[in-house]
């Protein structure tokens, strides 16, 4: 039985491999162009939002929304860089990465290494914690004391984790290096640092410092709002996939739980196409300006749930994994389970 399993596991595999391949590759041309038709915008928009402070700092907020979309859309650039697949030579994704990374305000090799980490243990109950939101079961929550339960309900709260903790990681926390880093990734997070300090200290330079903040912050508050949105979508819905490591498996984690949210076609540029997530989580290796394609012409992701916009307001109440009925859930529905004997400790 358990060859058999192995065997029928590895053939499966071997057909979804197939699948994915022919856009395992990058393209050095539109990656040169996704550059620039974003690069050269943002800079503009930065000059403008300058302007815009003799005007309104209204008019300065509304352009720094959509200063934040090109964030976004390089933000995505440095998560390909990542996985070597915006470019093709790995030296050219690490010094793109590390620009980019002073753009995003992310530590390249720190984030890089959480994110791939991700990639293995995405939906692993058992390898829960880094470089994803905390996620409790509803046994875990149960037992945990008042605090702990407390604590967490603040940190799943949208509004928390979309204007408090979100700008929190990208302006705090980034410009720390975390307990379990190495030596490359403590250096990457000083030498992001440096190259943060030096742009800013030019900007400040040509426009004052508070110039500076009063379009950095906002942007960097929308930007990084924006992204843990996405990020949250991605991998917290309802039927989404979470089991024991007994029991998991990569392809099933990547079509079950990694949504495809279904954006309109301006936001997926500048999102740079990541809402085919269940694709990106299939093969990593695919640049985000072959996604779509991949998705739309293979059946393999035909059969994965839609997520539209409308719909993923729904995510925002599911809080805890019900282990024992295989559901992401919120409190409310929790309590109601625990009282039938649904859920029990």
């Amino acid at each position: 039985m358990a060859v058999t399993a192995a065997a029928s596991e590895q053939q499966g595999r071997a057909a979804w491999r197939k699948v994915v391949a022919p856009y395992e590759h990058s393209e050095r041309w539109r990656a040169n162009w996704q550059l620039a038709d974003t690069l050269i915008p943002y800079a503009a928009l930065w000059f403008a939002l300058f302007l815009s402070l003799q005007v309104s700092y209204w008019l300065t907020l509304a352009l720094a929304v959509l200063a934040a979309g090109f964030m976004v859309r390089l933000f995505i650039f440095f998560h390909d860089c990542g996985h070597r697949s915006f470019y093709t030579s790995r030296k050219a994704n690490a010094a793109l990465g590390y620009f980019l990374g002073v753009l995003v305000f992310e530590p390249c090799d720190l984030w890089w290494d959480e994110h791939n980490i991700h990639h293995a243990s995405a939906g692993n109950l058992d390898k829960r914690g880094i470089g994803d939101i905390p996620t409790l079961t509803a046994q875990e929550y149960l037992r945990a004391s008042p605090w702990t339960r407390f604590k967490y309900r603040v940190e799943r709260y949208p509004l928390t984790l979309l204007l408090i903790g979100a700008p929190f990681v990208f302006i705090v926390l980034n410009r720390f290096p975390s307990r379990r880093a190495d030596k490359r990734e403590r250096r990457s997070v000083h030498l992001t640092n440096l190259g943060i300090a030096g742009v800013a200290a030019i900007l400040c330079y040509l426009m004052g410092w508070k110039a500076y903040l009063a379009i950095q912050l906002p942007i960097i508050v929308f930007g990084s709002a924006a992204g843990m949105w996405l990020f949250y979508v991605q991998h917290q819905f309802e039927g989404v996939y979470w089991r024991r490591t007994n029991e998991w498996r990569y392809e099933e984690v990547a079509l079950q739980g990694s949504s495809y949210y279904h954006l309109p076609a301006i936001l997926r540029w500048f999102t740079g196409n990541i809402g085919f997530h269940h694709v990106h989580h299939l093969s990593a290796r695919i640049p985000n300006y072959l996604l779509q394609r991949c998705h739309d012409e293979n059946p393999l992701f035909h059969r994965v749930k839609r997520l539209t916009m409308t719909g993923s307001l729904h995510c925002t109440p599911l809080r805890v994994w019900d282990e024992q009925n295989r559901q992401l859930i919120g409190f409310p529905e929790m309590e109601r389970r625990v009282a039938a004997g649904l859920i029990t400790l």
